[in-house]
């Protein structure tokens, strides 16, 4: 009787806390002294105070010594010649039986390493190294991070932290396109995705007299599950070696190559976590993970970080099985890996000249009336659009999958979305990430633009680095569902909020170089609030451009707008239809996530 007591005390002055600082920190300024003055101060994590909102981020935790210059990168990769100028290796791979001849029955696939060109600091002010450097010398260059959702009042200020064990689950640092986080379908939950060490793969061995890599049949042990850990974003999934993957093992010395699952988080509102692992996503990262009211978790991802190529995919199993493990998915909680590639992938396509698996590079997503839908906006196969998965109001499931299963649920391009492949509309062209339904017909989609670094560049007497695309189109999108003159219906971009943006203007960050310094590029993942007077409150995560070696690492930051549902014309003056920020990252932090607190209606654990 006393803890459950205690419980309701601690939810309540929380409550009140989130209406006070809601308050109390509406002038900018004032808002700014507290974040300041809050981050110098512990907050014990007494549970999501109702009617917050939460942000997911992660903190880099690494120092000089977690990366050697000179050593090879990924961990593990096997190549003969020098570090700097390596022979690439070859493996064989099979073909499948029907694409075999008496005289062929695999095809080869060179795996290219890296190597460490910086030591692990992160930007500083006191030398000139740089950890994200290294993604010039190593493409698949990450380092596990552990991961932190921040309460906050509804203006940004501090009510509590949450730190996620990072024995348990970890994000990588600076990959920008992890840790979205959705309240679930109930309000009693939050998801998100990471990575968690499971069985490793088999042993690779080098021939160096043929530069042949052979992949062996052994499991290996348990992969480390922890933060400061190397090129895990690009790692296999234990049910999914790909040999051809150069991120072979997330540290040095390794006796077999590690493996991660790609796993879901789901956080109650008291801040228990449960865990659910999947095989999905292989060499690359899963993004956005999201509870339905059917108790099915629905995702999205990319994987094939491997080095089949776009005819060889087809023809291999290894290619048909990671073609078959991307894209949307679905899981059941608690349940144990599925085995790619039978691991319920939601609708597969790809379009004429495209590599099969990457059409559905999918990373932002959202469920609305029942309906499943995603948004895709990177990499040069594909579409950069919103998509319709399934049928509308009926959300996939294996019991009610078309025949041949969900890789044949149907697809649609949402009418008046863009249809033009990604490969012809960059620079510029359309980089939708986060989406949110206001109601049936107004969707919010967020553009985090092409984040080109434009130099030498002034725009109203100050220095801007966005290019041209950017300007025009970067930030938050307003779409609405509008009926033509033939009675069809088409969703139209009525206009796109910029303001308070300050699209390509660098802003400083304490103790952070004035080289790299970022500037907001546009907005990647969104959450909304309809409010009583008709206008919609907006949360939103930036992206940014830099010339830092990875501007994922950037610092960036949570924004927040209004605006008129009814609108079809932004506001020109008053609070509607200007971005403020609400919470700035340090040096050495990433924002990824915003979703609304989830709720325990009966203040109970």
């Amino acid at each position: 009787m006393t803890t459950k007591s205690l419980k309701v005390s601690n939810r309540s002055m929380l409550a009140a806390a989130t209406a006070i600082l809601s308050l109390g920190y509406l002038a900018g300024g004032l808002a700014s002294q507290a974040q300041d003055f809050d981050r110098d101060h512990d907050h014990d994590f007494h549970g999501f105070a109702h009617g917050s909102i939460v942000l997911s981020g992660t903190v880099y935790a690494g120092n000089a010594d977690t990366v050697t210059p000179g050593e090879i990168l990924p961990h593990g990769c096997l190549n003969t010649g020098a570090v700097t100028n390596p022979n690439p290796a070859t493996v064989n791979v099979p073909l499948l039986p029907a694409d075999q001849t008496p005289s062929t029955t695999t095809t080869a696939v060179t795996v290219t390493c890296g190597f460490a060109s910086d030591n692990g600091e992160a930007p500083n002010l006191h030398d000139n190294h740089n950890v994200w450097n290294n993604a010039s010398t190593d493409p698949n260059f990450g380092v596990s991070s552990p991961i932190v959702l921040w309460d906050l009042s509804t203006d940004g200020a501090l009510l509590g932290a949450l730190h996620v064990p990072g024995n348990e689950i970890v994000t990588s640092f600076s990959s920008k396109s992890e840790l979205a986080l959705n309240r679930s379908a109930d309000g009693k939950s939050l998801t998100f995705m990471g990575y968690r060490g499971g069985p490793g793969c088999p042993t690779l061995t080098l021939d160096p007299a043929t530069n042949t890599l052979t992949q062996g049949t052994n499991v290996g042990p348990i992969s480390p599950t922890a933060p400061n850990l190397i090129d895990v974003s690009a790692s296999s999934t234990p049910g999914l070696c790909d040999p051809t993957n150069p991120s072979v093992a997330s540290y040095a010395g390794a006796s077999n190559p590690t493996a991660y699952y790609r796993s879901i988080a789901e956080v109650d509102a008291w801040g228990h976590i449960s865990y659910t692992d999947g095989d999905a996503y292989s060499g690359d990262n899963s993004r956005a993970v999201m509870k339905a009211d059917n108790w099915l978790y629905y995702s999205v991802g990319n994987d094939n970080n491997g080095g089949l190529s776009k005819k060889q995919v087809p023809e291999t199993q290894l290619g048909f099985n990671l073609s078959h493990s991307t894209g949307a998915e679905l899981f059941t909680p608690g349940a144990a890996p599925l085995v790619p590639p039978d691991n319920n992938m939601i609708s597969f396509f790809v379009f004429p000249g495209d590599k099969p698996g990457k059409d559905t590079n999918f990373r932002g997503m959202t469920i609305f009336n029942d309906t499943l839908y995603v948004a895709k906006g990177s990499g040069g196969n594909g579409i950069n659009t919103v998509y319709q998965l399934g049928t509308p109001g009926v959300l996939p499931t294996t019991g009610n999958a078309p025949s041949g299963g969900l890789v044949n649920e149907p697809f649609t391009i949402l009418p008046g979305f863009p249809d033009t492949s990604a490969s012809t509309n960059s620079p510029g062209g359309d980089y939708p990430f986060g989406i949110w339904f206001a109601n049936a017909t107004t969707l919010y989609v967020c553009d985090e633009g092409d984040l080109i670094y434009t130099p030498n560049q002034v725009i109203n007497g100050q220095v801007n680095v966005a290019d041209a695309g950017t300007l025009a189109t970067a930030g938050l999108q307003k779409w609405v569902l509008t009926t033509t003159a033939s009675g069809s219906q088409t969703w139209v971009r009525e206009y796109v909020i910029q303001n308070g943006l300050d699209l390509g203007a660098p802003y400083s960050v304490r103790n952070y170089p004035a080289s790299i310094e970022p500037a907001a590029g546009g907005c990647r993942n969104i959450i909304g609030v309809v409010n009583h007077d008709g206008t919609a409150t907006i949360y939103a995560i930036t992206s940014t451009i830099s010339q830092n070696g990875d501007n994922g690492a950037d610092p960036n930051k949570l924004v927040k707008v209004a605006d008129r549902i009814s609108d079809t014309q932004p506001a020109t003056n008053g609070h509607l239809d200007r971005f403020v920020t609400i919470r700035s990252a340090r040096a050495g932090e990433a924002f990824r996530g915003v979703a609304l607190a989830p709720s325990d209606d009966d203040h109970d654990r």
